[in-house]
């Protein structure tokens, strides 16, 4: 295991010690917060319907209709026209994004930069239950394609900016907002890359919220006394990378089998790859995560993140019992290592005939620290067949480092996650996966996503059939927003 380095900067241990000592009430013990329409509900769920129904698609929705629809509320709010600044690339005419600026009073304070993307995943009407182009609010849910990943925050940005315009509001610090397209779709045209590498001067800030945080129930709906067991606020995550495993050779007449079948030679390679466990790693993220949630949980893999994060070189005997017990969780299984799994599978041209070829895809979610090169080396020594090509596949996104845990950025968040729900924790996590926020903290804009709103633990359809967020998330998740917007620019 490659050990965490052991000395912080003051700032992040007295941030970290903040975030742990939230987390000392037991989770299931915590009530979520009531919420009411206010008198701004109505004008923001129709900025809510008005952005979901807008279908943003790779296939054959329009980005910059959405973009479009969302000026028009901002413009009506009362922003002026030069803040508002759509952008498109001239070959991507239907995945254009909208920045949109609100303007401090302090020069010397950097920018805040709220982010959101409005792309969507497909979604096929004869798969779903009703329209997913259409939002429904169902059993204490609205529901539909979008519904949370991510307009729920983008319609929320959009609000705290509307609010912003509405108020003539006069905050120290200039904040920022960049509707993005193409954060769903790797290898399609991305906004969020885009303005980095181009319009760079427009996105400049301090830091930047994004999606990627947020909170989770205990599996019931708030609204029928559910609970919040935690919040998250998002502080790096991992690279992405795919790679393409293939064999091949001349292949033949079937009635001749020959033993360099190109099919078994890459499932031997799949299953040395399958068997394959990347060794531990933590950085100051995941050992506060691990720390925090740890304390809060009270239970068995509670005290076994414990163990680990006390010995994250896992030389004690006890700490390697711990990590038997964490990866238990697929979650943390992954969160404290490299992971390369094969998603997709094509081999052979004819039943009658022997194959000539066969690939595999492997995805990879690669631990902060490594190049997708090194990792590429890696499967080539797990597979350990010379005959197996392994060839990253374009495009390869950056790999920067987490931004820090910056006591300016956590401790207004913990503050009011101390006050919204008090007793929960708020921790500081990794992501597996990935978020717009590999482009922007390449481009030195340190991106967090925010806590606030929260789902269920089966991920309430996000990327699948039937997406949702609960009516309630949507309400509170808005006011807390807000108040979180407020109090990093005011």
């Amino acid at each position: 295991m490659r050990a965490a380095p052991r000395f912080f900067a003051l700032s992040a241990q007295i941030a970290i010690s903040a975030l742990i000592a939230f987390s000392i009430a037991p989770a299931a013990c915590l009530a979520a917060p009531a919420a009411a329409p206010d008198a701004d509900w109505a004008a923001f769920r129709e900025t809510y319907r008005a952005l979901v129904e807008t279908d943003t698609t790779l296939a054959h929705g329009s980005c910059t209709l959405a973009a479009s629809r969302m000026a028009g509320v901002l413009r009506q709010a009362g922003f002026a026209e030069a803040n508002l600044v759509p952008f498109a690339a001239p070959d991507h005419p239907d995945e254009g994004g909208l920045v949109a600026i609100w303007p401090g009073r302090s020069p010397a304070l950097k920018p805040l930069l709220l982010v959101a993307h409005l792309d969507v995943v497909e979604a096929r009407r004869e798969d779903w239950p009703r329209d997913p182009f259409v939002l429904t609010e169902q059993g204490g849910y609205f529901r539909a394609r979008g519904a949370f990943d991510d307009k729920a925050q983008a319609a929320i940005w959009v609000d705290v900016m509307a609010a912003l315009a509405r108020a003539h509001a006069q905050p120290r610090r200039t904040v920022k907002l960049a509707l993005t397209c193409g954060e769903e779709t790797n290898g399609a045209f991305n906004g969020a890359q885009w303005l980095a590498e181009n319009r760079r001067d427009l996105i400049d800030a301090g830091f930047a919220l994004n999606e990627g945080g947020g909170g989770r129930t205990d599996g019931k709906p708030v609204s029928a006394g559910g609970k919040i067991v935690a919040q998250r606020i998002q502080i790096g995550e991992k690279a992405f990378a795919n790679f393409r495993i293939e064999t091949r050779n001349s292949g033949g007449h079937s009635a001749t089998p020959r033993p360099d079948n190109a099919i078994y030679q890459l499932a031997h390679a799949l299953d040395r790859i399958e068997a394959h466990t990347f060794p531990v790693e933590f950085n100051e993220t995941t050992l506060a995560y691990f720390r925090a949630v740890g304390a809060a949980r009270g239970d068995a893999l509670g005290q076994a993140m414990l163990a680990l994060a006390a010995d994250p070189a896992g030389a004690s005997p006890e700490s390697k019992a711990a990590l038997w017990t964490v990866d238990t969780d697929g979650y943390l299984h992954a969160n404290i290592r490299t992971t390369c799994v094969a998603t997709m599978l094509e081999g052979g041209h004819a039943p009658n005939a022997l194959p000539q070829r066969a690939r595999a895809t492997v995805n990879c979610r690669i631990f902060p620290g490594h190049s997708v090169e090194a990792i590429g080396h890696e499967l080539e020594r797990v597979i350990g067949d010379p005959d197996v090509s392994v060839i990253a596949l374009p495009p390869l996104r950056p790999a920067p480092p987490p931004p820090p845990l910056d006591p300016a950025v956590l401790e207004p968040a913990q503050r009011l996650v101390a006050k919204t729900w008090p007793g929960v924790v708020l921790a500081p996590a990794m992501a597996n996966g990935y978020t717009d926020a590999t482009f922007l903290t390449a481009a030195g804009i340190p991106t967090y996503g925010v806590p606030g709103l929260w789902g269920d633990p089966d991920g309430n359809g996000v990327h699948g059939l039937d997406e949702r967020i609960e009516v309630q998330a949507l309400m509170v998740g808005r006011r807390f927003l807000n108040e979180l917007v407020r109090a990093y620019a005011f």
